[in-house]
């Protein structure tokens, strides 16, 4: 079973490769390798179901000299996310992309980026990671210029340098921690951490400042408030497809990795000042994202800064889950972070591609005159409203089930002023959302088909299903799988 992790970089790598052979073909070779990537991605979750957590050496070298992948529930759980969610996008793509000119760059682009996310969410190295970090930020601003207009070209060439600013912030840290630990491995660091917390002799400073620089890397791709001015005119001006995946999946990649560093390789230096620092940002992230969505006067704005918003949502897990000790009530908030963090991705990503299709039906994207545009195309409208619906935290989505255990969490641990910022947003997200729906209705109707281009609206309204329906009335497996702790088998 460990040769799908392996196929997790293989399968799409090459796929990108034959895309550029093939270029004539490179639509079909694309899609034919997400739908492999995403039968693998399936085949290594039911794998670490039923014999939990699996490590795979590559070349016979095992840490600290080799490369290692590591699965458990965290890891293969965003797996699957981003197997679904790109799945969905590239059906989309198919038509959205049909200049050939266009999809030659696209496809080859589109594989690589998932081949980063795939090693990102399995690498057991902070190297391997700086690596696939690297392969992320070019390949996601490389798709988010493909619009050619000068706008987009603008935009992601600030993301680029935002993004390898990140990216070597990051990898100061990981020189810091080289040179107090002599490894890079996951679980060799951990061990060397809590060995040096226990006779005395740890390198304190180095590995706190390490941690630091680390986390103050990704967030700012992760677009954590204030950091968040590269976000929207990146994510506004790309193309839908594209936009989708960098909501959905490209800064949940640098959120996963921030806290995979916090609740495992770090956890010994953790305090509950930083987690408090963090948690604050979240907030100012909440507020003023929903603030800027409310006035936002383009669709494809309002779901970008909704984006910096339910990102601020993830980081109010953290102070929480900080002053709490191990056990059943701390691993639930984490279940719900991942629940929160996976129903974002679905609802988001149908979200942006039916924003995609409103705007090449009407000819635009400017908020006050879609009304007649979303009363033609009621699929598209409903998935809006679907996506909404999670983007708010109402019953029966997933983000739901997440918001109402972070805010018994904070009760429990006395934070409740975290609450406060919880009921702000969601009334900000009613305002917003109802603000966008209310368009489409008050116009005389006019006869129409419930979908008017079944290949552009069904996969954004299967995933707006997803983040509704499935995440938030299925939720029991998600407690399972996240139950299978990291380590090797």
């Amino acid at each position: 079973m460990t040769e799908s992790l392996a196929l997790a970089l293989v399968l799409p790598l090459g796929g990108a490769l034959l895309a550029v052979i093939w270029s004539a073909r490179a639509a079909r070779v694309g899609l034919l390798a997400v739908m492999l990537n995403t039968l693998n991605s399936a085949l290594m979750t039911m794998g670490v179901w039923q014999q939990g957590a699996m490590r795979a050496d590559f070349g016979g070298w095992g840490a600290p000299l080799g490369i290692g992948f590591v699965a458990d529930g965290l890891s293969v759980a965003m797996l699957a996310m981003t197997a679904l969610v790109t799945l969905a996008i590239s059906v989309n793509a198919g038509g959205y992309f049909r200049d050939p000119a266009k999809a030659r760059h696209f496809w080859p682009l589109w594989l690589l980026l998932l081949t980063s996310l795939n090693g990102l969410f399995l690498s057991a190295d902070l190297f391997n990671l700086y690596v696939s970090l690297e392969l992320l930020g070019l390949t996601a601003a490389a798709l988010g210029a493909l619009g050619g207009q000068r706008a987009a070209i603008e935009a992601n060439l600030r993301y680029l340098l935002v993004g390898l600013l990140g990216s070597m912030t990051y990898l100061l840290g990981v020189a810091l921690v080289y040179a107090g630990f002599a490894t890079l491995d996951f679980a060799l660091l951990t061990e060397r951490l809590n060995a040096g917390l226990a006779d005395g002799q740890m390198p304190r400073p180095i590995a706190a400042t390490a941690l630091g620089l680390m986390v103050l890397g990704l967030a700012l791709k992760a677009a954590l408030f204030p950091m968040h001015f590269w976000l929207p005119p990146a994510h506004g001006s790309a193309p839908a497809p594209v936009s989708a995946a960098l909501s959905a999946l490209v800064v949940k990649a640098a959120f996963y990795l921030i806290l995979r560093l916090w609740l495992e390789v770090f956890a010994p230096l953790t305090t509950q000042a930083a987690a408090n620092l963090l948690g604050f940002l979240g907030a100012g992230a909440v507020l003023w994202g929903s603030w800027q969505a409310l006035r936002a006067e383009r669709l494809k704005l309002l779901a970008a800064y909704s984006t910096v918003a339910q990102l601020g949502y993830l980081f109010l897990f953290f102070p929480i889950m900080q002053s709490l000790t191990l056990g059943a009530a701390r691993d639930n908030l984490l279940v719900a972070l991942t629940l929160m963090a996976i129903t974002h991705g679905f609802a988001k990503s149908g979200f942006f591609l039916a924003a995609g299709f409103i705007q090449q039906q009407a000819g635009h994207d400017r908020i006050a005159e879609l009304g007649p545009a979303m009363q033609r195309l009621p699929a598209t409208t409903l998935t809006l409203a679907l996506a909404g619906t999670a983007l708010i935290g109402l019953p029966p989505s997933g983000s739901f089930t997440a918001k109402w255990l972070l805010m018994g969490g904070a009760f429990a641990t006395g934070q409740w002023w975290w609450v406060l910022v919880l009921f702000a947003g969601t009334l900000l997200a009613v305002a917003y959302v109802f603000r966008l729906l209310t368009l489409a209705f008050g116009l005389e109707p006019t006869p129409l088909h419930f979908f008017t281009q079944l290949r552009a609206e069904m996969p954004a309204l299967l995933l707006a299903v997803m983040a509704v329906a499935v995440l938030g009335l299925a939720t029991a497996p998600l407690w399972r799988l996240l139950g299978v702790a990291g380590g090797a088998s």
